[in-house]
């Protein structure tokens, strides 16, 4: 019973694999350069060339699937590797060369507040390839994760663990969801395993709503260190957003997110998917140990002798 997974080269996919190679289940990665997959390999996951640009390698790798993880994206990528080729038309494309191979069960990863009318073209493709699935006919589940801790902890205030000053978008004052990419892994695995899953949505969010701000001082906390912060402001990101727009599609839409996370309600009650699919969520101050505090600043000389 092998799961084909896409976008293995993440975080996201990449525990997940890992996750199911680790309770002895069949994987099959497949990645536009398979090289970038060595260990997997080694853990024992069949690896296979392929590209959600083309059909053809889909269909092969479809081929005696009993799941399809889609996870790949290209939120941040630029040139032909476009959300529109990878999130819209590739998503597509899986979803027809699984129904073809006779996939039982398909689970999307796609983003919260996806829908038609949305301002950003990310969340209308993720929107779009919802409802294509939903209309293939091959059992699914799809999962909306909100904001990932990690990567933000990363961009917003990893640069503090370096003794640099926290990026902040606009005034970072605004209540944000966040959730640990390992926490999003659970509910994946949970769409891919449970047959409480099939057919549902799993709005997956955090046990917190933390602003930017809240998100630096975290991280300063763990380290020891002052969360001094730069702030982008809303103008410099509206127009960096417009911009951007023609050379690099990445950087537009991560400036576009920017304004979005000062400007509009982005906090998330987790209860009701946890009556439905348990999952113990962490903290964002769980995670920024976990990332940070072996980066904590020197003790003064005086406490490190007392």
């Amino acid at each position: 019973m092998t799961t084909l997974i896409l976008g293995a080269t993440g975080h996201l996919a990449g525990i997940v694999a890992r996750r199911l190679l680790t309770q002895g289940k069949p994987v099959r990665v497949m990645a536009r350069a398979p090289e970038k997959l060595a260990d997997l390999a080694r853990a024992g996951a069949e690896v296979v060339a392929g590209d959600l640009r083309d059909p053809a390698s889909l269909a092969r790798g479809c081929v005696g699937a009993s799941a399809v993880l889609s996870a790949a994206t290209a939120f941040a990528s630029s040139g032909a590797n476009t959300a529109r080729a990878v999130d819209l038309e590739g998503n597509l494309a899986l979803i027809a060369a699984a129904r073809a191979a006779g996939v039982g069960r398909f689970v999307q990863i796609s983003i919260f507040d996806a829908r038609p009318d949305h301002p950003l073209d990310l969340w209308r493709y993720k929107y779009a390839a919802e409802q294509a699935l939903k209309a293939s006919g091959t059992p699914y589940a799809i999962v909306r994760p909100r904001s990932f801790m990690e990567l933000f902890l990363g961009v917003v205030a990893g640069p503090l663990a370096q003794g640099k000053p926290a990026l902040i978008f606009g005034p970072g004052v605004n209540p944000i969801n966040w959730i640990s990419v390992e926490d999003v892994a659970s509910y994946t695995l949970t769409g891919l395993e449970s047959p409480d899953a099939l057919g549902q949505t799993i709005e997956a969010g955090g046990p917190e709503n933390l602003s930017l701000v809240q998100l630096a001082e975290t991280v300063g906390r763990v380290t020891g260190r002052p969360a001094a912060m730069r702030h982008i402001p809303l103008p410099m990101l509206r127009a960096m957003s417009v911009v951007a727009r023609p050379f690099n599609q990445g950087f537009a839409r991560l400036a576009a997110s920017g304004v979005r996370m000062n400007t509009t309600d982005m906090r998330f009650d987790p209860s009701a998917t946890l009556r439905r699919f348990p999952v113990t969520l962490a903290r964002v101050e769980d995670v920024a140990r976990r990332l940070y505090a072996s980066k904590a600043a020197p003790r003064d000389a005086t406490l490190q002798g007392a």
